[in-house]
């Protein structure tokens, strides 16, 4: 039998290693608008989100949103929205991503209390729907089409 990673390459699926943190997240590392940064893959977050604080670093441009956030703990977060966005995981790209943006300080303080190191973003169900995602837990990739 062929090996998942065979099967996916003839499927043209792209391979991007991933790194369970200490929390037994999956973290990757991926530039948002050109720049690097560290994201947990969420697939229980519909949204892709960034923290509040990443706004000038990633050159996100922010508008008023209605949406309230929820999620690790915490509720009814206000939000702001982003739009026009390029991410790219490894060779894998997506253009005009439309992005969440919250404070993520809880998140990342639960990280660190758990001496994993924090992260800038999630990248959410949105993102990993449209990319086909496969995730191989024994293998340590995550694999895009």
């Amino acid at each position: 039998m062929a090996s998942l990673k065979k099967l996916l390459r003839k499927k043209r699926y792209t391979e991007i290693p991933i790194i369970v943190t200490e929390t037994n997240h999956i973290a990757v590392s991926a530039r948002l608008n050109g720049v690097i940064g560290r994201f947990i893959i969420d697939t229980g977050a519909s949204n892709t989100c960034v923290g509040f604080d990443k706004i000038e670093f990633f050159h996100l441009n922010s508008k008023e949103s209605k949406i309230k956030a929820a999620g690790a703990g915490a509720t009814n977060m206000e939000t702001l929205m982003s739009t026009k966005n390029r991410l790219e995981i490894g060779p894998w790209k997506i253009k005009k991503l439309k992005i969440v943006l919250f404070d993520l300080v809880h998140v990342n303080e639960a990280l660190i209390a758990h001496e994993a190191l924090p992260v800038d973003g999630i990248i959410g169900a949105d993102v990993l729907q449209q990319a086909q995602a496969i995730i191989d837990y024994h293998k340590s990739h995550l694999y895009l089409r």
